[in-house]
């Protein structure tokens, strides 16, 4: 193993080092959308002169107050400004309190006055309405700094970004040492980002990362780079070019800039999702980090498609489908396909595969899936198509990153093997237990829910279910979400969401329900996008969403689905009945978190009457 203790004293440390070993090199690309609709135009930023914004931004806040450990919200989408303005909190000394832009105004309000956060910098305008509305529950906001426009409006509480920048350029033209000891003065044991969790349940938490977190996790990518070479693998280089889309309020995004700080590498940034898929032909990335949920709508507009095509294309497809997944069996036990599974490969891939790596640029080395568990046939759909999806495990109170599968050694189903220096057991009742220097401080004004988690010696209660197999972590849910029938048989809800997902491609969500009832039952959201086409295909192209929702003929189609699940399941698993929702889970509903996971018991609280009624419909046949 390498050593994982990190060169760096803080993250502007490590920032200002790779200004200094890649300064003329290019950093970052952002698009700017063409008023007109036309195709984007981008542009580029290297490090000297991200490095130039930031530091005019970091003087800008530490003129307006900001000294260290001084907390600063960031309430916007993914775009340059929000990593420019992250790197500026950071390197003034502050911390940064991360907002989902999703979140409605009262929640803005109670993560800002929770948090103390002095000041906030803000999207658009709709980002600052929601601040305005909320200002008198904020009375420690001083300021509120807007990334779109020039002024900030009437309101002398709101600034532009460009006003902040000027002052921070004419203060460095006063002190032009001042940017230099404002970063050496940041250390390791600082607090360095509040991440609110989204919650899966209650209100959210602070979570405290400091410094040190954040470098940990930068360092192991590093050294498993090394560990990967001496494999005649590779994981991440100089050379290499990141597709940013995360969300940058979640840890999983955070971990992503952080490690192009350690690394080097470029990284072209848009958050725009519905631009996915098309701006990866485009961008052309070696790799890319996305949620479960990415790789399942490619997966269903990949299926829909081989199916639009006809009858005789879809048994092509089928049948290459089949021969991957043969590939990706043989190559998870470290082999490559010989013999006729070659020959057959190799035919599968000039006809389907070839296409589609394509699509995604035809220079991808890997995806990093997490947040949310990935379907294993859905992950090797992809590793039998060239493509190498791997899989991750971590939260934000570990800093995002515990687990990876590395390349050349991937078993899905799995999240991997623990990072360098992170240390793993299994409680009695089944519990993951975590210990590393990627666990949190603490959760911020909570401290008998810190104590709840972590234990004096170091040791993290993740609240996740999981084996371990020849050291690698399989997870199997969440512990307070585990169903026990009243018949006492204990059900995994995720694994069976999982599965259903890679054999019915029009359906965005199952929610498997049975806690305390005598079997399980599900709600079943589907699809728009899928579904519609399916809906063409069959002559449904007439109704909409809600009619489809109502159609004899989709309820047949999911029953063949279920049916089928059902058959791989023990008996207590099985699903008996289910109903179809009638609108797709949205994070504007609070039915499921911007980091794309569902929020299971907000959807069975909202749902509860079409719950009971599946169980009532079953007493009255009795």
């Amino acid at each position: 193993m390498g050593n994982i203790a990190p060169p760096y004293a803080s993250v502007p440390d490590m920032f200002a080092s790779r200004v200094t070993e890649s300064g003329e090199r290019e950093a970052f690309a952002f698009p700017t959308p063409s008023p007109d609709g036309g195709p984007d135009t981008w542009q580029t930023l290297t490090w000297n002169q991200t490095r130039d914004r930031v530091r005019a931004m970091a003087l800008g806040l530490h003129s307006l107050g900001v000294t260290a450990q001084a907390r600063c919200a960031i309430s916007s989408n993914t775009r340059i400004e929000w990593i420019l303005a992250d790197l500026a909190i950071l390197c003034a000394g502050g911390a940064s309190t991360t907002i989902y832009p999703t979140s409605p105004a009262p929640d803005c309000a109670y993560i800002v006055s929770d948090s103390g956060s002095m000041l906030a910098f803000a999207e658009n305008d709709e980002q600052v309405a929601k601040l305005i509305e909320q200002r008198s529950a904020m009375p420690g906001l001083s300021k509120v700094i807007a990334f779109e426009g020039e002024a900030g409006g009437d309101d002398d509480w709101v600034m532009s970004l460009t006003q902040l920048e000027e002052i921070g350029t004419a203060l460095h033209a006063e002190r032009p040492e001042l940017f230099d000891e404002l970063v050496a003065s940041v250390r390791s044991d600082h607090l360095a980002t509040l991440i609110y969790t989204s919650g899966t349940t209650g209100r959210p938490k602070g979570v405290r990362l400091d410094q040190a977190n954040w470098l940990y996790e930068a360092q192991a990518l590093a050294v498993m780079d090394e560990e990967a070479r001496a494999h005649g693998q590779e994981m991440i280089t100089l050379e290499d070019l990141q597709y940013l889309w995360l969300p940058l309020a979640h840890a999983f995004g955070k971990v992503m800039l952080v490690s192009q700080l350690r690394i080097g590498f470029k990284t072209v940034v848009d958050g725009r999702v519905d631009k996915i898929v098309d701006n990866l032909a485009v961008v052309r990335p070696t790799f890319m980090a996305a949620a479960p949920r990415i790789f399942e709508k490619v997966f269903n507009k990949v299926v829909m498609q081989a199916k639009e095509g006809g009858a005789a294309k879809y048994r092509v497809f089928k049948w290459a489908v089949g021969v991957g997944d043969q590939v990706a069996r043989v190559r998870e036990g470290g082999k490559e396909p010989r013999g006729v599974l070659a020959v057959r490969h190799r035919v599968a891939d000039r006809l389907v595969f070839s296409r589609l790596r394509e699509r995604f640029g035809g220079r991808l080395k890997f995806f990093v899936s997490g947040s949310a568990p990935l379907s294993p046939e859905i992950g090797r759909f992809f590793y039998g198509a060239g493509i190498t999806i791997l899989e991750g495990y971590g939260l934000t109170e570990t800093s995002a990153g515990a687990f990876l599968n590395r390349p050349g050694d991937v078993r899905f189903g799995t999240v991997g093997l623990p990072l360098p220096g992170t240390e793993v057991r299994i409680a009695e009742d089944g519990e993951v237990l975590l210990r590393g220097a990627n666990l949190m401080r603490g959760y911020h004004n909570l401290s008998g829910s810190t104590e709840a988690v972590l234990t004096e010696d170091g040791w993290f209660a993740t609240g996740d279910i999981g084996t371990l197999e020849n050291g690698r972590l399989r997870i199997t849910d969440r512990k307070k979400e585990l169903i026990k029938t009243s018949g006492g048989k204990y059900v995994a809800p995720q694994s069976i969401e999982s599965r259903f997902k890679a054999l019915c491609p029009y359906v965005s969500n199952l929610i498997v329900h049975g806690d305390r009832r005598p079997y399980c039952v599900a709600l079943v959201a589907l699809d728009p996008e899928a579904i519609d086409v399916w809906a063409r295909t069959n002559g449904l192209e007439a109704l909409d969403y809600t009619g489809l929702t109502k159609e004899p003929k989709v309820r047949r189609m999911l029953q063949e689905s279920i049916d089928e699940l059902n058959e791989g399941l023990p008996r207590h698993e099985t699903i008996k009945y289910f109903t179809i929702l009638p609108n797709e889970l949205t994070v504007e509903a609070g039915e499921i978190t911007p980091s794309l996971k569902m929020r299971r018991r907000a959807v069975e609280e909202k749902y509860a009457d079409l719950l009971d009624d599946m169980y009532e419909e079953t007493v009255q046949v009795l």
